[in-house]
C-alpha cells in the first residue's frame, strides 16, 4: 500500500483552524507548520505506513492549466506571506520526519499524484489516497481508497459514485460539466449536479453525450428537450474544462519504489528546525516515538 498525501491541504486547514497567536521568537505565525507537523505525526502513528509520499503545491499561477485556461483560480486570493513562509517549513519538516516529498512547478499536487499512483499500480499494490478534495477522487481504481482524513471517512472506487453521483473514472467529465467554481473553472450554463450525473450514467463520457445529442431528449430528466441546444451551444466551454478537471497522470516525475519509502525520522535537524519555530519538548517527544 502507498500513501500519497495532499499536503496542502492539510497545511491550509491548520493555518485556518488554529490561532496565529502561536508564534516563534521573532512574532511569525507558526500555527500551520505546528498543525501540519501534528497531522503527519498522527497519520504515521495510526497508518505506520512503509510506502509514501508527500505532494504540494508550488505551482498556484505558472502551471499547464495556466496556460491552457489563464483565468483558472484566478478567483482566489493569493495566500498571505505569513502562510507562504510556513509552506516552506511545512516541506522541510515532512522531509526531516521521513517522507519522501514532491512538488512541481509546472503541475499541481493532483498531478504529482495521479503520477505516482499510477507509477505505483505497476507494482501490482493499491494506492490510499489522503485529501478532502474531491477532484482527486476521479484517480481511485479498484482495491484503492480515498482517505478524508479530517472527516476520518474511507471511500472506496465502489462508494465514489454514492459520494458524487458518478463512478471514479466519470469524474472529471462530470466536473467539467457542472463546473466547479473553487477552481473558476467554467461548465455548461444550464447543467447542474443532477443532470451531469444523469448524462453521464446514460453515457460513458463527454464525448459519448456529444455523440448522441439527438438522443437527449429522451432522458428521464426535467428539462431533457433542452439539453442538446445547452450542449451544442456550449462545447468549446465543456471540453475547455475537460482538459482542466483531467487529472495527468504521465507528469515527468522519478519516484522508482525505493524512492517512495518512508525513512527514519532525522531527529538532529528536527530539534533545529522546532528551534526556530520555539516549538516545546511535547511536539519533539511525540516525533522521537516515530523512531
Amino acid at each position: 500500500m502507498l500513501y500519497l498525501i495532499d499536503s496542502s491541504v492539510y497545511v491550509f486547514r491548520a493555518y485556518y483552524s488554529l490561532p496565529d497567536t502561536m508564534t516563534d521568537a521573532a512574532g511569525n505565525p507558526v500555527n500551520a507548520v505546528y498543525g501540519f507537523t501534528n497531522f503527519l505525526y498522527e497519520l504515521l502513528m495510526r497508518e505506520t505506513p512503509v510506502y509514501i509520499g508527500a505532494a504540494f503545491d508550488i505551482s498556484l499561477t505558472s502551471s499547464f492549466r495556466n496556460d491552457i485556461y489563464p483565468p483558472y483560480k484566478a478567483n482566489r486570493e493569493p495566500a498571505p506571506e505569513e502562510l507562504k513562509r510556513q509552506f516552506v517549513y511545512c516541506r522541510r519538516i515532512a522531509a526531516e520526519m521521513g517522507l519522501p516529498c514532491f512538488a512541481d512547478s509546472t503541475c499541481e499536487a493532483d498531478d504529482i499524484i495521479g503520477t505516482l499512483a499510477t507509477k505505483w499500480r505497476k507494482h501490482g499494490e493499491p494506492v490510499t489516497i489522503v485529501s478532502r478534495d474531491k477532484d482527486l477522487m476521479q484517480l481511485i481504481e479498484k482495491d484503492d481508497t480515498y482517505w478524508d482524513y479530517a472527516g476520518d471517512k474511507r471511500i472506496s472506487y465502489a462508494q465514489v459514485k454514492d459520494t458524487l453521483g458518478v463512478s471514479a473514472d466519470r469524474v472529471a467529465d462530470f466536473l467539467a460539466l457542472t463546473g466547479d467554481a473553487v477552481d473558476n473553472i467554467p461548465g455548461v450554463p444550464g447543467i447542474g449536479k443532477k443532470t451531469a450525473s444523469v448524462l453521464l450514467d446514460a453515457y460513458t463520457s463527454i464525448d459519448d453525450v456529444y455523440a448522441h445529442l439527438d438522443d437527449l431528449h429522451l432522458l428521464n430528466i426535467r428539462g431533457a428537450k433542452s439539453l442538446k441546444t445547452k450542449l451544442a451551444e456550449h462545447k468549446d466551454k465543456a471540453y475547455l474544462a475537460r482538459q482542466l478537471t483531467d487529472i495527468r497522470r504521465d507528469m515527468p516525475i522519478s519516484a522508482a519504489r525505493s524512492g517512495l519509502k518512508r525513512q527514519s525520522p532525522d531527529l538532529e535537524a528536527l530539534n533545529q528546525t522546532f528551534d526556530e519555530l520555539g516549538f516545546s519538548d511535547t511536539l519533539r517527544t511525540k516525533i522521537s516515538k516515530l523512531v
